[in-house]
């Protein structure tokens, strides 16, 4: 560098840090001088003695990049840097605890409303889909497990239920499934009466399973960049590989920024190199998951079986921001992609940023189950102990309808099964879809009902015609009828039989499936607020569960227990 070099550089450089120092300036407020910059151990420093309750760390605004822009991987990763940092300074009381629940105050889903009470004088008919789905069991565990109650909308009671296996009887008259009812007075409401239709799918050994086309749709975005997300979907998907057999096909699709087959179809035999494809998953990317799903139906097609099991298994945390993300427009796209006869079955993963309606939605659009996968032993039981239910499907687009008789019933109430109301007209339309059942699946649902001459939640009608309790249907309860169609069919077949009111009987004498799938349905009401369920609290549902717990030949019943426990001690310390 020549001698007068320097000095002239020396001076351009101050001349543009003077300039930099104006416009800050001008930045400020008027009358104010600007702030000193702050580290952020400083920042905390400042905050947290400000505000009368500790907040989550960050105290900083921070606005997270549109959906579908290339920036919003890397804003993630600065702000878990960011919360890396503050952590490690943080002043008590602020914990690691309150700053995850931060990151899961983020997750997404839909709005439940509890369905109402109905007087049968006004409505005596109810309608609506069978649903195998249990990720919110799982899902709620994850939350409970992580310090936390989980919000009323993460609740979906009849999830909680079909959750756990129950010793129903299967079927001996050449259907595909069994259907029992049984009823008792609800230990919440002894005014009460629960009613419980339970569904027992035919079991098919591994072995006699039809020849399978599975087609893995893996996320490997840069949200799924996390231990329990990409990591543990690989080891779950590991589970599956194990047990395919030789005339099994399996592909593997992946997609981020782009989508792309990495899998090409490959015998279930060679599990060294399905085992090496999953294994060479690395995550990195936005989120085109619209763009994967055509790629996945179009992969499956062409190696489809006929009359044998087609089905994507997508596996990612709904993260979707790049192309096609609208809930409706994902829906209506998978609704026609299911005519081919191809199913779709969602595998949830992660927290933070968790698309939980978007799963529950699209696998039930996708004739699949939803399912959230918050360990290694919950993609044990989904994808291993429950291979058959997870892959098979015996019947498709399964209904149920209740008449129930005025003159024996004056109200009713469904728990759960919220967002699978259908319409009246709908149960004998085939053109309205509904819920499948896999092989050995059992499927319960419960009513409430409150009984002719017992007080009631809603007046009835001045002008409403009296029903008579001498008619020919006097001894009858109800009407049930069930609708569903054999795999490969388009016409329906029908159940029915009444349901007849001699058979109410006490609840200690009802059976111990009953009595434990009560209990588990209070849980789910008492986390959802309670609303139906009156001084009935999470001790109740506990005592009721711990005698029947049954054989659990899993111990799913004995950790329900333990959940229970932890929801009651997390309870307690949010009312102190």
């Amino acid at each position: 560098m020549k001698p007068r070099t320097f000095p002239r550089l020396l001076a351009a450089l101050l001349a543009a840090l003077l300039a930099a120092c104006a416009v800050t300036q001008q930045d400020a407020t008027p009358g104010q001088s600007s702030p000193p910059p702050q580290t952020p151990a400083a920042r905390i420093e400042t905050v947290a003695p400000a505000v009368a309750k500790p907040t989550p760390y960050p105290a900083r605004a921070v606005t997270a990049p549109a959906p579908g822009s290339p920036a919003r991987m890397h804003e993630m990763k600065r702000e878990i840097a960011a919360d890396k940092l503050a952590y490690a300074t943080m002043p008590a009381p602020v914990t690691y605890e309150i700053l995850q629940q931060q990151r899961e105050d983020r997750e997404r889903y839909g709005e439940i409303k509890d369905n109402p009470v109905k007087l049968v004088a006004e409505a005596p008919v109810s309608t609506f889909s069978i649903d195998v789905d249990t990720g919110s069991y799982s899902n709620v565990r994850r939350m409970l497990n992580a310090g936390r109650l989980p919000p009323a909308d993460a609740v979906r009671v009849e999830e909680l239920i079909n959750y756990f296996p129950y010793d129903y009887a299967l079927p001996r008259d050449g259907r595909p499934f069994a259907v029992h009812t049984e009823m008792a007075p609800a230990p919440w409401n002894h005014e009460r009466v629960l009613l419980r239709v339970a569904i027992k799918g035919q079991d098919i050994a591994k072995q006699d399973l039809p020849p399978a086309n599975l087609v893995f749709l893996v996320d490997v975005s840069g949200s799924m960049n996390s231990a329990d997300k990409l990591p543990l979907l690989k080891s779950s998907l590991k589970l599956l590989v194990n047990e395919m057999r030789a005339q099994d096909r399996i592909s593997l699709v992946t997609y981020a920024d782009g989508t792309r087959i990495v899998l090409p179809p490959t015998s279930g035999a060679e599990k060294a190199t399905i085992n090496a494809a999953i294994d060479a998953l690395r995550s990195g990317g936005s989120t085109a998951g619209a763009s994967g799903i055509q790629l996945a139906y179009s992969a499956a097609q062409q190696s489809f079986i006929k009359s044998g099991i087609n089905r994507i298994l997508l596996a990612t945390d709904g993260d979707f921001n790049v192309g096609v993300s609208d809930d409706r427009q994902l829906k209506s796209m998978i609704e026609e992609k299911r005519k081919s006869g191809i199913s779709l079955s969602t595998l949830g993963f992660g927290t933070g940023n968790y698309n939980e309606r978007m799963m529950e939605q699209i696998a039930d659009v996708g004739d699949g189950a939803y399912s959230y996968i918050d360990s290694l032993m919950e993609g044990h039981k989904v994808l291993v102990n429950e291979m058959t239910s997870t892959l098979a499907t015996i019947a498709k687009d399964v209904k149920v309808q209740i008449e129930f008789n005025p003159a024996v019933v004056r109200e009713y109430r469904q728990i759960g099964y919220e967002n699978r109301q259908l319409a009246r007209e709908d149960f004998n339309n085939d053109q309205v879809d509904a819920g499948d059942i896999g092989a050995g699946h059992t499927v319960t649902a419960l009513y409430e009902l409150t009984l002719a001459g017992a007080r009631g939640s809603v007046d009835a009608l001045r002008y409403a015609p009296q029903a008579s309790s001498d008619g020919a249907f006097a001894s009858e309860l109800g009407h049930l009828k069930l609708r569903y169609k054999q795999p490969e069919a388009s016409t329906s077949q029908l159940i029915d039989f009444a349901l007849q009111r001699s058979a109410i009987q006490p609840l200690d004498k009802a059976s111990s499936e009953f009595r434990f799938a009560t209990a588990v349905a209070g849980f789910g009401q008492v986390l959802r607020g309670g609303k139906y369920t009156g001084s009935w609290k999470l001790g109740d549902a506990r005592e009721l569960a711990a005698t029947n717990i049954g054989k659990d030949r899993y111990g799913y019943r004995g950790e329900f227990l333990r959940l229970v426990d932890l929801a009651g001690a997390l309870e307690t310390k949010t009312v102190k």
